[in-house]
């Protein structure tokens, strides 16, 4: 599996050492071994590689990685170029561009927002091909826990978009006074008539940002 090497190190360090972490190193190891799984394992990391801790502006939470050929590449609700926008990745796009007028993009490759401090976080890192939640309760959401507990303890705003009820349920571990949560249906097309659509996330998430001084989020995705 690839490793961290930035400024997450400090903070995940310590988890590598865990008991639960070497058993789920070697259940993961085996599982890529004797299955097909995604994302592709030097993609495992790719949310913490993009968007160093000192950099996170945005957190979004996702479930677990897709699990169709091609799609995931290590960021939440994010696909690769070339592949076909997912339904829940399409109604981010349309509360966008009500929320924001953006245009919607011929791609789901999100990398830009990425790199702009949005930490797009699953709380399963990974999957087994065509079984979505295969690899969930192996240990991923123990280590990614730790992960948005490092964030809660940064001394700056941070906002956090939680949609749908797995990633609201990490809300408890979110205290520092000084962030912002922002909780809305997920936006699958099962749940997002029931108030992802018309949830100005992104807008309130930039307004806050600016009224703390730090730059807006660019979130057009440009056409590839």
């Amino acid at each position: 599996m690839a490793a961290i090497n930035n400024d997450w190190l400090e903070y995940l360090n310590q988890e590598f050492t865990k008991p639960y972490y070497k058993e789920l190193y070697q259940k993961v190891k085996s599982e890529y071994e004797h299955h097909t799984v995604f994302p592709p394992s030097d993609e495992l990391f790719s949310a913490f590689h993009l968007t160093p801790l000192s950099k996170v502006k945005v957190v979004v939470i996702g479930q677990d990685p897709y699990h169709e050929p091609g799609q995931a590449h290590g960021l939440s609700f994010s696909v690769k170029p070339g592949i076909a926008t997912p339904p829940s990745l399409q109604n981010i796009y349309k509360e966008l561009q009500t929320d924001c007028g953006c245009f919607i993009p011929n791609n789901g490759y999100l990398i830009k927002w990425a790199k702009q401090g949005v930490l797009m976080l699953n709380t399963v890192l990974t999957v087994r091909a065509h079984e979505a939640n295969s690899h969930r309760m192996m240990g991923w959401e123990q280590f990614t826990d730790a992960a948005i507990k490092a964030v809660n303890e940064q001394d700056r705003p941070v906002v956090y978009m939680l949609w749908g009820k797995p990633a609201q349920s990490k809300k408890s571990m979110i205290t520092n006074p000084k962030h912002k949560v922002l909780m809305a249906p997920h936006p699958s097309p099962l749940s997002a008539y029931r108030g992802f659509f018309g949830c100005q996330h992104f807008s309130t998430a930039n307004r806050f940002l600016t009224e703390n001084g730090l730059e807006p989020i660019d979130w057009q995705i440009d056409n590839i």
